[in-house]
């Protein structure tokens, strides 16, 4: 008995029963070496010799498994609910409908940027429509200029009637998004199309996106308005005012998605994905 408790206080230790254990235990050995465990959990199993005595056998270590951590951020995320949007409430504190128009303008204004700026071909309706702010008003280039196509390479702009507005239209030209770069000699500009390159898919790419922001600006500064119209009204309590602010901010960012939306689908097209 007391060799039996002497094993049994090695358990926080690596169990190893030898020859002269077996032959201690006789046939008590084999019951007890395939129940002891060690402390790194393996399993001792009994074995034969030749000569017919019992000795214990070791086999490898059990494997530990650790739970997996939750991904806190993906879970924060997906925790986010919807607000759900009131119109009637809404609509009895701030101007919903001209608030929907707005934002849906802004969203239409870059659809049309789209198609008229970021074309793999830069074609002469493209640089007619060009928008051109000069002392303080908006004209299409057509309004300002004579545009004709001299050849597939080369587009030419004539500001004969109008020389005062060449510093604008340079500019103008320069930031359409198109990669044009346009070369004056007097009151003509010459205006390269650039080749279908690598390089230019890229670059209208990136156009793309700074269309983009430009969008989302302006839905940002139609929900700040918005919410500072809000702020001012008197008949509305805090909670209620509180409430028509999600509701103002889940409209605003309904429309940023979609705007997101058509830019990546645009970039997919000028990349050629």
């Amino acid at each position: 008995m007391l060799r039996i408790s002497s094993l049994l206080r090695a358990v926080n230790q690596p169990l190893r029963i030898t020859q002269k254990h077996c032959i201690a235990f006789g046939a008590t050995q084999k019951r007890l070496a395939s129940i002891f465990v060690s402390s790194d959990s393996s399993v001792v199993r009994p074995a034969i010799t030749a000569d017919g005595a019992a000795f214990a056998t070791t086999q490898s270590a059990s494997v530990r498994h650790y739970a997996k951590a939750k991904d806190k951020k993906k879970d924060k995320k997906n925790a986010q609910a919807k607000v759900a949007i009131n119109d009637e409430q809404l609509g009895s504190l701030i101007d919903l409908p001209g608030l929907r128009t707005q934002m849906e303008k802004s969203l239409s204004a870059m659809r049309e940027d789209y198609i008229k700026n970021l074309s793999l071909r830069s074609t002469t309706g493209s640089i007619e429509t060009l928008r051109i702010s000069f002392e303080g008003k908006d004209y299409q280039l057509q309004e300002l200029a004579q545009v004709v196509r001299k050849n597939p390479k080369t587009i030419v702009v004539n500001l004969v009637s109008f020389p005062q507005t060449i510093p604008a239209v340079l500019q103008a030209i320069q930031r359409s998004g198109m990669n044009l770069n346009p070369q004056q000699d007097g009151t003509t500009l010459f205006i390269p199309v650039p080749k279908v390159t690598r390089e230019h898919r890229e670059g209208l790419a990136k156009n793309a996106k700074v269309l983009f922001i430009k969008c989302r600006d302006r839905i940002k500064d139609a929900q700040n308005q918005s919410i500072k119209k809000l702020k001012k009204q008197s008949n509305a309590s805090e909670d209620e005012a509180y409430q028509a602010q999600q509701q103002i901010t889940q409209i605003a960012d309904g429309f940023i998605k979609e705007a997101e939306k058509i830019m990546e689908s645009k970039q997919a097209e000028l990349l050629g994905d």
